[in-house]
C-alpha cells in the first residue's frame, strides 16, 4: 500500500504543493518547544518557563544546603522544601508538553483545511 502523503502529493498541482511546503514539514522538537512562546497564549508559556526556572534554581539551592547541613533538623529544614520545589518545577515543565502537542495538532488541521479548500474550491 502506498503512503498517504505520497498519494496526496500526487493529487495536488504545483501551486498547491508549494503552498503546503510553505506550511512546512513536521517541525523538530526544539522548534516545537519554542513555538509555545508565540501566538495569543505565548505569554502563558513564558510565565510557566519563568516560574519553572525560578523553582528549579531555588530547589537546587535548597538541595545544596541540605547536603551541607551538619545536623538532622537543619537537613530537614532545607531538604523538604528543596524536594518540593524540584517536584513542582518538574510538574510545570511537564505541563508544557500538552501545549506543544496542541500546536502540532493545529498545524496539521490547517494542512487538512487547506487541502479540503483546494479540493472544493473554484
Amino acid at each position: 500500500m502506498r503512503d498517504v502523503d505520497t498519494l496526496i502529493d500526487e493529487a495536488l498541482d504545483a501551486e498547491e504543493r508549494e503552498l503546503l511546503r510553505s506550511i512546512g514539514e513536521e517541525q523538530g522538537f526544539i522548534t516545537q518547544m519554542f513555538g509555545i512562546f508565540r501566538g495569543r497564549t505565548g505569554w502563558v508559556g513564558m510565565a510557566l518557563i519563568g516560574a519553572q526556572i525560578l523553582l528549579a534554581v531555588s530547589g537546587a539551592f535548597a538541595a545544596w544546603r541540605f547536603f551541607q547541613a551538619g545536623d538532622t533538623l537543619t537537613a530537614l529544614r532545607w531538604g523538604l522544601p528543596g524536594a518540593v520545589l524540584l517536584v513542582i518545577s518538574t510538574v510545570i515543565k511537564t505541563a508544557l508538553f500538552p501545549m506543544i502537542h496542541t500546536n502540532r495538532l493545529m498545524r496539521e488541521l490547517k494542512r487538512i483545511e487547506l487541502q479540503i479548500a483546494r479540493q472544493h474550491g473554484p
